[in-house]
């Protein structure tokens, strides 16, 4: 079972990886040229252009000092983004100069500030060695950082997070949290455990919130989740039982919506009666869609 939407927000990059150069220091160097392209960031935030576009300078609009990771290859030039001074590990929600601009982007925009933003908000947040102590510095393009001390290796990192929809006898089970707007309701979710299966992270994580046993874990979808690195796991469970146990430690509170209470949310937004539901960048947003369309 997988999800009907044509693209989900932030994946499907146009920018070719060219992992075979990253590990290349010669065509690295090679690719520092004039012709080079910097993805302009005030810090973790895009800049954009007159036409709701990101904006690109070149490698000479880097603050000075920076390290340079390189994205990738664009239109056969190398695209590069500058390291800020600092990242943060802060929630979508916190980020509201961001979010407005990624509200206005174009997808394929979406996709190369996603995973910019990810890759430099890692290495401003892992400047020194996790095993020592000592300073990394940027290796492989900036898709790693060694420390020259212990001769450690480190990786960006993407935390795996299950996303649920919980359904039982055609109804839906949503839930909101303190920090989100008000009236705002979204599918449950929470951090894969270590030694775990994406089955049985859904089936705790609804248990620990909820109170409710699930079965019957199926897959819909994935969306990578810059803020600031996790690759969201889009899945579908029945539950047996409509008898909630909310722990309100997790959530402030969730109940079960019909078709109609999501199919209204959907069309009026912010104007709904029933709920306000997902951002439509949200892979939540799409798996409602889904749900609705299946």
């Amino acid at each position: 079972m997988t999800c009907c939407v044509a693209a989900i927000a932030f994946s499907g990059s146009k920018i070719e990886r060219a992992d075979h150069i990253r590990t290349d220091p010669e065509r690295l160097e090679a690719l520092r040229s004039p012709q080079a392209q910097l993805l302009l960031l005030d810090g973790l935030v895009p800049t954009l252009d007159g036409e709701n576009r990101l904006a690109w300078g070149g490698l000479a609009d880097a603050p000075e000092g920076a390290e340079l990771v390189f994205l990738g290859l664009m239109n056969k030039r190398g695209a590069f983004a500058a390291v800020p001074t600092e990242g943060s590990a802060d929630p979508a929600f916190a980020h509201r100069a961001t979010w407005q601009a990624v509200a206005s982007m174009g997808a394929e925009d979406m996709a190369i500030y996603g995973c910019a933003r990810s890759l430099v908000d890692w290495h401003a947040r892992h400047r020194f060695c996790a095993k020592c102590g000592a300073p990394t510095v940027l290796a492989k393009g900036g898709w790693q950082r060694n420390c020259g001390a212990c001769k450690a290796e480190h990786f960006p990192r993407v935390d795996p997070v299950t996303i649920m929809l919980v359904e039982h006898e055609g109804n839906l089970l949503l839930g909101r949290q303190s920090r989100f707007p008000p009236r705002s309701f979204s599918a449950l979710a929470g951090f894969v455990e270590p030694g775990e299966s994406i089955e049985e992270a859904v089936t705790r994580e609804i248990m620990e919130e909820a109170g409710v046993a699930v079965r019957d874990v199926s897959y819909i979808s994935s969306q990578p989740w810059p803020f600031p690195s996790q690759l969201m796991i889009g899945c579908h469970a029945f539950a047996d039982s409509a008898r909630l146990k909310i722990d309100t430690s997790e959530i402030e509170e969730a109940h079960w919506f019909t078709r109609a209470d999501v199919a209204e949310a959907l069309a009026k937004g912010r104007d709904s009666t029933s709920f306000v539901p997902p951002p439509e960048q949200a892979i939540a947003h799409q798996m409602l869609k889904w749900w609705l369309e299946r």
